[in-house]
This record gives C-alpha cells, sequence and structure tokens, in this order.
C-alpha cells in the first residue's frame, strides 16, 4: 500500500511538468509555423496545420493565400508574444497577441491538438478585444 501512495505522490509531482513541456511544445509548433509563413515557406506552415485544415486548404499555396488574405497580421507580424493558454480535454488553446502596423495588435487564439503525437494547428480566431489576454 506505501508503494502506491508514493506512485501517487510522484504521478501528482510530474503532471504539472508535463503539462509545462505540452505548453512549451503548442508554443513551438505555433512559432515555427509563423517563421514558416515570414519565409513565404508555406510548405513547411502547411505541414504544421492539423489533417483538419489540410483538408480544407488542400494545397500549401491555398494555404497560403488564405493567410496572406485573411491573416497578414500572422503573415507579417511586427511583434509576437505569447499571452494566455488554456487546456479543455486533449485541446490547447494560445493567445498570441501579433503586432501589426505601427502601433496596432490583434490577439490570434491558436487551436492546437495533437495527433499522432506531433502538435498540428487546429484553427485560428481572431479575438476582437486586443487587449484580451495582454
Amino acid at each position: 500500500m506505501r508503494v502506491f501512495y508514493k506512485m501517487i505522490v510522484v504521478l501528482a509531482l510530474l503532471w504539472p511538468a508535463a503539462a509545462r513541456a505540452d505548453e512549451a511544445a503548442v508554443r513551438d509548433v505555433i512559432a515555427l509555423q509563423i517563421g514558416a509563413l515570414q519565409r513565404d515557406d508555406f510548405d513547411e506552415a502547411f505541414s504544421y496545420a492539423s489533417p483538419l485544415i489540410q483538408d480544407i486548404f488542400e494545397t500549401p499555396e491555398n494555404f497560403g493565400t488564405m493567410v496572406r488574405r485573411g491573416y497578414p497580421m500572422v503573415w507579417r507580424p511586427s511583434a509576437l508574444r505569447f499571452a494566455l493558454i488554456r487546456q479543455d480535454g486533449d485541446v490547447f488553446y494560445q493567445q498570441v497577441v501579433l503586432g501589426h502596423g505601427t502601433d496596432d495588435s490583434v490577439v490570434a487564439e491558436y487551436e492546437v491538438v495533437q495527433i499522432d503525437g506531433a502538435w498540428r494547428i487546429n484553427g485560428v480566431q481572431l479575438l476582437r478585444d486586443a487587449g484580451a489576454g495582454a
């Protein structure tokens, strides 16, 4: 019985570390995709998208066109800062404050899911209140 309690204590201590590792991995995949977009490497940027997003846009070129037209602040941010992150089941929602223009910033909330052991971006939503999560 004592071994059982020790295992519970060890698991309880490791749980926050695992969550922090997942949060870091979520931030990494977002940063990698934004970096690829900044280099106009739409093949690489597309590789960080979930299969759902890849099915919708079909090709890296279509994906790149969508980002350039619909999310110019993601394509060419003047600044980037990770803000609030939350988890809902197996899904992480990471808010990213993106500088756009001279003094403007927007908050993009990324939905990130794990698929076959790899974190993938499953969508981005621009939040109305640029101060949210800042």
